[in-house]
């Protein structure tokens, strides 16, 4: 399953673009890294990577809210 880098600009609604898919998570990694800076400096955006069977399911995936993470004390 190939990893998929995604531009997220979250104003007024959230939009997907997909940028870019690699093979392994040490190359996706590394050009989320560099993407990330790049953008930073021109668009107001998040870059993520998502590891998914396909386009569908990847953006399926970053559609999702997360859940929130446990407080401490809460059982």
């Amino acid at each position: 399953m190939p990893y998929y880098l995604y531009k997220i600009v979250e104003s007024p609604i959230r939009l997907l673009t997909k940028i870019e898919s690699h093979e392994t998570f040490k190359t996706a990694s590394t050009r989320a890294k560099s993407l990330r800076r790049e953008l930073a400096l021109t668009e107001r955006c998040t870059v993520k990577t998502i590891f998914a069977e396909n386009e569908l399911q990847a953006e399926d995936l970053l559609s999702r809210p997360r859940e929130s993470q446990p407080e401490p004390g809460d059982d």
